[in-house]
């Protein structure tokens, strides 16, 4: 399972490499709506709006953007407000009576003192780090697909609701965000041959168990250690990544756009790394089949997987 990738978060990698149009009034909606349902967007996929906003609609979002960390910003400094009084109190009782309530309180706000400054220090960050351009599961990606006959670049959460599935879908299959090639006429047979989309991924992560890295049982008495490694193409490019998608609709709540990677056997080299699956990349030459699907021709889209691009994908383990 790909629990986590870098990818191209700035539209505009999706507009200069393929002519794609932008679906403004989607992205509108999605900052609109983040305050209120708190979606995850990444501080890389603001960018692009914050430093470039020209057209009414890139300015709203913009302004939307500059809301949310007004408010956010609010809150934080209330949150810091609140455990120096805490660790205030905790230090004037310590004075004269330790107490195991006091040290805990005194222990809880500076934890609390030291987060909420990080996030407002990286709140106000303008300089962009890696980290900024990763997603998880749950977050918001742009991602291509092609509408009316025209390439469109769509903010998609990465976790895919198909249509016409009740909302707790997400709770009882949490694992939407991939979508394993052996189940593509099975669970996904809505959306494979349909509904086909292309994400930019630089570099992925994967969960592998300590023991299963090293090759060896676990010892008597240990228990299983997780550890998140990073794979990266060697020498370094660009993955265009296959993935499904879904325009969830029901009355009254709000519209759902988002996607499942394609995950396959893996390559030797992360198999030896202790992983199972692996996202599939396609190579450029098949973006418009693949995004042009023919759902009575499934085998074409099998034979699009099968032609891979060579690569070796080195890891490293993930600070």
């Amino acid at each position: 399972m790909c629990y986590s990738a870098q990818i191209r978060a700035d539209y505009r990698d999706y507009t200069r490499m393929f002519g794609a149009q932008l679906s403004i009034k989607d992205f509108v909606k999605v900052f609109y709506g983040r305050q209120d349902a708190k979606l995850k967007i990444p501080k890389a996929m603001e960018a692009a709006f914050e430093r470039d906003a020209v057209t009414p609609e890139e300015l709203e979002i913009k302004h939307l953007i500059e809301t949310f960390k007004a408010d956010r910003a609010m809150t934080l400094e209330q949150e810091l407000f609140a455990q120096r009084k805490r660790l205030a109190d905790a230090e004037r009782t310590l004075q004269t009576k330790q107490t195991k309530a006091a040290l805990e309180s005194q222990r809880i706000a500076t934890s609390k003192i030291s987060k909420a400054r990080l996030d407002l220090d990286d709140l106000r960050r303008t300089e962009l780090l890696d980290r900024d351009s990763r997603i998880f599961p749950g977050v918001y990606a742009p991602v291509m697909v092609v509408r009316d006959g025209q390439r469109v670049v769509l903010p998609m959460r990465y976790q895919c609701r198909p249509a016409g599935k009740p909302a707790d879908y997400d709770i009882k299959f949490p694992g939407t965000y991939n979508a394993r090639r052996d189940n593509l006429e099975g669970f996904w047979r809505g959306q494979f041959g349909y509904t086909h989309g292309i994400l930019l991924v630089d570099t992925f992560y994967e969960n592998v168990k300590r023991h299963d890295m090293e090759h060896r049982q676990l010892a008597p008495d240990e228990k299983p250690e997780n550890v998140i490694l990073q794979f990266t193409p060697n020498p370094p490019e660009l993955m265009y990544i296959a993935c499904l998608w879904s325009h969830w609709t029901r009355s009254g709540e709000p519209d759902l756009l988002s996607f499942a990677a394609i995950t396959d056997e893996p390559p030797q080299e992360v198999a030896d790394a202790g992983h199972d699956r692996m996202i599939i990349r396609i190579k450029p030459e098949h973006v418009d089949a693949w995004l042009n699907p023919d759902p009575s021709n499934l085998k074409a889209l099998y034979d699009i997987f099968d032609d891979r691009t060579p690569a070796f994908y080195e890891h490293r383990q993930a600070a």
